[in-house]
């Protein structure tokens, strides 16, 4: 038992150090401000850092601390020995004591407790902390953004903004934009058609929006423009509420083309003539395609004058169901390998 193991030398005055510095965290703020609590949980894993560095302390040592934090506050939670060692992990990821002030202390711990687990690169946690007090996310959508590698493709597309579009506006509509866009919630197979992928986009809307990024607004599928005396439809339009505009997706379940980047710039001009409020940016394109070559879309989108992206999807590749029932199951697996086990 801890109660039970010599003392190293300072520990008392260690420990008493420690309960002073969250006694004047209880007076400033009672721990109810996030930022009070993890500045609070960053500094004692800095003393931490620094005693274990300066003394050699091992795991024994937090088992006690945990225990005496414990019993002198049984009101508060968080000084298990687990997060007491999350502590120590949170002050060796985040060394610049102004960085966590200013920026890193602003989101919840248990937010932190996925960077730490998920995100090795400082560079990208940085990025998600960003995120996550722009975006407002919650815990289960910063998951889904880490595990889709948010930070690969967020920015990613190719693009003509810099040219088309002022700035700050080019810049906010680049970030804007992913390359690829996974659509793994989709519960298609790798040959489709473009009205098939556009109807289970429809159906999954809310994961579309979600992939999409905070800001988009569904306003219709398949909406009609009327150019001279016919009618044009486009797949998807979207109105985006930070860069206040309209955002008109094109569905290609093939290679990009450079005469989708024609279709599109006639698409953009109806939509501005037709759709567009004397308030509202220039709206944008982005042309969703199986796969696109950088040089071919470049060069298409070089002369181009309205603004348009192009960005690829990826799809969860499915097995054909006559291979797929050849396969044995997890549970038939589980079972075989317990088989091998006990001839051994």
């Amino acid at each position: 038992m801890p109660s039970r193991l010599s003392l190293p030398t300072g520990y008392v005055t260690f420990l008493e150090e420690l309960k002073a510095g969250i006694r004047q965290a209880q007076v400033r703020a009672v721990l109810a401000a996030n930022s009070e609590l993890v500045l609070l949980y960053w500094r004692m894993g800095r003393k931490l850092l620094e005693q274990q560095s300066r003394e050699g302390w091992g795991a024994q040592v937090i088992e006690r601390l945990s225990a005496d934090l414990q019993r002198a506050f049984p009101s508060m939670k968080g000084f298990s020995v687990r997060n007491l060692k999350y502590m120590r992990t949170f002050a060796e990821a985040w060394p610049d004591e102004r960085i966590v002030q200013q920026v890193v202390a602003q989101i919840p711990w248990g937010h932190h407790l996925r960077l730490l687990d998920r995100v090795r690169d400082p560079d990208h946690r940085l990025f998600y902390v960003h995120q996550v007090l722009e975006h407002g996310w919650s815990r289960s959508v910063l998951m889904h953004q880490i595990e889709g590698g948010l930070h690969k493709r967020q920015g990613h597309a190719i693009t003509n903004f810099a040219r088309t579009l002022p700035s700050p506006q080019s810049d906010l509509a680049q970030q804007s934009l992913k390359d690829p866009y996974t659509l793994d919630f989709l519960p298609l197979g790798p040959e489709l058609r473009e009205r098939e992928l556009e109807r289970e986009l429809l159906v999954h809307i809310r994961d579309f929006l979600l992939e999409l990024g905070v800001g988009f607004a569904f306003v219709g599928s398949q909406v009609p423009i009327e150019v001279g005396r016919k009618d044009f439809y486009i797949d998807l339009l979207f109105y985006h509420l930070r860069l206040r505009c309209f955002v008109v997706i094109d569905l290609k379940t093939g290679d990009f083309e450079p005469e989708h980047a024609g279709k599109m710039n006639f698409y953009l001009s109806a939509v501005d003539d037709s759709l567009r409020h004397e308030n509202d940016q220039p709206s944008i394109g982005l042309i969703l395609c199986k796969h696109r070559d950088r040089v071919i879309v470049e060069y298409s989108l070089r002369d181009t004058k309205k603004p348009i992206g192009v960005s690829a999807y990826k799809l969860t590749e499915r097995l054909p169901n006559k291979f797929a029932r050849n396969l044995p199951s997890v549970q038939q697996l589980e079972a075989e390998l317990k088989r091998k086990g006990r001839r051994r």
